[in-house]
């Protein structure tokens, strides 16, 4: 049984061709600006869209953590147990619980209703998070199942843990997909919460497998949107025989809406993507070290 948030078909942007991508829940990393916050507990968490409550006080009458006070809810999410009562009985969509277990079969069940635009497109299934390899048994069952029935599969992972992880499920991967968010190592701890000196070898290591490798960096501005850091990563992954291409994507302000439905604070809510003049600028460093580079 694994841990995951959602399944979601139809993705372009997580590897080649149509793909469905299984989001996992539960990270080791806490990079500030992340854009999927409900993915970095291993718990059910519920998450609550203010705009979209009505008062109509069904949440109350099953969970003592929800109160109605002059028409509107009042949530204490310090006494929610996230069973996610709530959450069934609303019926506006103000209350949603993200979580929940599957077995690989339950997965397969959805992925598979994609398997013929996988094969006309030269998609597949790509294995993302949270962080994948915290999940490694599952992870690797999954993965077998799918490489079983003639899928391509991916996985993208920060590849902050142990290489034997790694190593453990490249038999049944097809592609490679990591980041590397920053080469400083000060900049990179202090942002995300963990060192980058295992994710580099772990890089190094994986360049020396033949898999293929797609290396990311996220933009992030204030923290690495400068051209010393991007052409470091760019110089370093260059040398990487299996690498398809370099990728800077832009940052994503998306995630906004879930950090108020967490009740947690966003350190980027002020921020706002590259203008395309700088992204560009970012780019041409990277590719003066040599590196193949695309912009996200």
């Amino acid at each position: 049984m694994g841990i995951l948030t959602a399944i979601q078909r139809f993705s372009l942007h997580d590897g080649p061709g149509i793909r469905s991508t299984v989001f996992f829940k539960g990270c080791n990393m806490r990079c500030a600006w992340c854009h999927n916050p409900e993915t970095l507990s291993f718990t059910p968490e519920v998450l609550y869209y203010q705009s979209k409550c009505v008062g109509c006080g069904a949440c109350a009458a099953v969970c003592p953590s929800h109160t109605v006070k002059n028409g509107k809810m009042v949530y204490d999410r310090a006494a929610c147990s996230d069973e996610g009562r709530c959450a069934q009985v609303c019926f506006s969509g103000a209350l949603e619980t993200c979580g929940f277990e599957a077995d690989v079969q339950r997965v397969m069940d959805e992925v598979m209703q994609d398997a013929d635009y996988y094969a006309r497109s030269g998609g597949g299934v790509t294995l993302s998070g949270g962080e994948v390899l915290l999940q490694p048994e599952f992870a690797r069952d999954l993965l077998r199942a799918l490489k079983a029935r003639g899928v391509s599969t991916a996985v993208e992972s920060n590849l902050n843990v142990e290489y034997s992880v790694i190593e453990s499920l490249l038999p049944d991967l097809d592609l490679v997909m990591c980041d590397l968010k920053a080469w400083d190592e000060d900049i990179h701890r202090k942002w995300t919460g963990a060192g980058n000196e295992r994710i580099k070898r772990n890089i190094e290591a994986l360049g020396r497998t033949d898999k293929p490798m797609i290396v990311r960096t996220p933009i992030i501005p204030g923290v690495n949107d400068n051209p010393q850091e991007i052409a470091a990563i760019a110089a370093f992954v260059s040398k990487l025989p299996n690498l398809m291409y370099y990728e800077l994507l832009n940052f994503n302000p998306l995630g906004e809406s879930k950090y108020l439905a967490l009740d947690v604070e966003n350190a980027f809510s002020a921020a706002r993507p590259l203008p395309e003049d700088r992204l560009g600028a970012l780019a041409d460093a990277a590719r003066a070290t040599g590196a193949t580079v695309r912009v996200g």
